[in-house]
């Protein structure tokens, strides 16, 4: 599919001059803000998409998948799943279900917690990770848009944001960026 024709304006831009020529000046900053990052993410989303479309998978299967590669034994409880991807616990499970059709990974119940299941990676679906990694690393990871510098600043300013907003606690570790 081809990328749309670029707007003649920023429309974020406008509506920035808008919120103030309307008296709301002293939060149009914020508006701006909050509004560049949602089309950023819109943006960065459809590249993710179109990137895995061949390989069957939304970004959330595939982090879901990815996530399980990273573990010691390729399996994890869905509670805790769900924890680390930070997403509410049905979309495991909707995830957990496309996932498990496909053949991608299996329930199994956990060894000393009857309450508790987990998701185990299969081989084809560590296989499937690793591909769809490669593809993201080449078409999306590689070329985010930003040089180095303002790349590192972004996931600086991003990270603040994120840890004023309560999404992790800073407990003094510094990130490898």
């Amino acid at each position: 599919m081809p990328a749309p024709s670029p707007l003649p304006l920023d429309p974020i831009a406008e509506a920035h001059r808008q919120w103030t020529a309307h008296g709301w000046g002293d939060v149009a900053d914020g508006m701006a803000a909050v509004t560049s990052l949602m089309r950023a993410q819109q943006i960065m989303l459809a590249r993710v998409e179109e990137t895995l479309k061949p390989t069957g998978l939304t970004f959330s299967r595939y982090e879901l998948l990815t996530l399980l590669t990273f573990t010691k034994n390729g399996a994890l409880p869905m509670a805790k799943a769900s924890a680390r991807l930070q997403v509410h616990p049905t979309s495991v499970t909707n995830a957990v279900d496309r996932l498990e059709a496909a053949g991608y990974v299996r329930r199994t119940p956990h060894p000393s917690d009857r309450r508790t299941t987990l998701v185990e990676i299969t081989e084809e679906g560590r296989t499937l990770a690793v591909d769809a990694t490669e593809k993201l690393n080449e078409q999306v990871f590689s070329k985010p848009g930003l040089s180095k510098d303002r790349l590192t600043s972004l996931v600086r300013i991003l990270a603040e944001l994120r840890r004023t907003a309560g999404d992790f606690e800073d407990i003094g570790s510094s990130p490898a960026w």
